[in-house]
């Protein structure tokens, strides 16, 4: 048995290497017209889509679909490069490569997000950096919300509705051994018994809260619902929930004190 590995249907054992005289010549060649040149210019570079796909693989994505999407963001790279730029062809590929597979894995995403809400969080950027550009200075949410015409809370929750999920097993330094991952920057403390009396004092002070605050804070907290979901559930718009936990975290804090 010969060792090998088929992604697509593709011999990955038997993909060509071009060297650079190689590239400028198939890139001249392509751009006078020559449809051949362009497919052995994709078939020599597809070792860069299997090294790319390689940074994504504990995303839980089938190979396959990686590597065909990654082929498109080569084809992309491949008809838009420029010969005159003094520039390696893989630098100008690996990115465009990188943002079609993220724009494949976005759009895909489990936990999707509405058109709606995206729109806030995109214009919410844009106000970000009109106003660090003007003053210099990192605005609130209060301030950007004022620049929409929205309430805060949509500001907060549409930022943090289009933020990728970062995996436990996402590796974050490798000095060539063992790598370290985010899991490994996490600590538990869960059995001090500063959280066991913290715990006690928590429980009472949601006790003496009102039966509607003990249900947001249980949904929003112990079930880990959005305040969007929290206020479909209870028939409420999402801002009244977030003015509610608030009062109510608030009154909780109170509660904690005084006992």
């Amino acid at each position: 048995m010969r060792n090998k590995v088929e992604i697509c249907g593709v011999d990955t054992s038997k993909l060509p290497v071009l060297n650079n005289d190689e590239m400028r010549e198939l890139f001249k060649k392509m751009h006078e017209g020559d449809v051949s040149a362009r497919e052995k210019l994709v078939n020599g570079n597809l070792r860069l889509v299997l090294s790319v796909i390689q940074r994504f693989n504990n995303r839980g994505e089938y190979v396959d679909d990686l590597f065909q999407v990654g082929c498109i963001g080569l084809m992309k790279s491949i008809d838009n490069f420029d010969l005159s730029q003094n520039v390696r062809f893989s630098t100008y590929a690996v990115p465009m490569i990188i943002g079609e597979i993220r724009r494949y894995l976005r759009d895909n995403n489990p936990i999707r997000v509405s058109r709606s809400l995206r729109d806030i969080a995109y214009k919410s950027l844009q106000v970000r950096e009109k106003i660090v550009a003007e003053t210099s200075k990192e605005p609130t949410a209060e301030e950007i919300a004022k620049e929409l015409g929205v309430e805060p809370e949509e500001i907060v929750f549409a930022l943090e509705a289009i933020q990728d999920p970062v995996s436990l097993f996402e590796p974050i330094y490798n000095d060539g051994g063992d790598p370290i991952y985010v899991m490994d920057q996490l600590s538990d403390e869960k059995n001090l018994d500063v959280h066991w009396i913290d715990e006690i004092a928590l429980k009472e002070g949601i006790r003496r809260l009102n039966e509607r605050e003990k249900l947001i804070l249980k949904k929003r907290f112990f079930q880990g619902k959005t305040q969007m979901e929290v206020a479909e559930e209870i028939g409420i718009s999402q801002a009244q929930v977030s003015r509610l936990e608030k009062a109510a975290i608030k009154q909780m804090s109170k509660n904690i004190e005084s006992s």
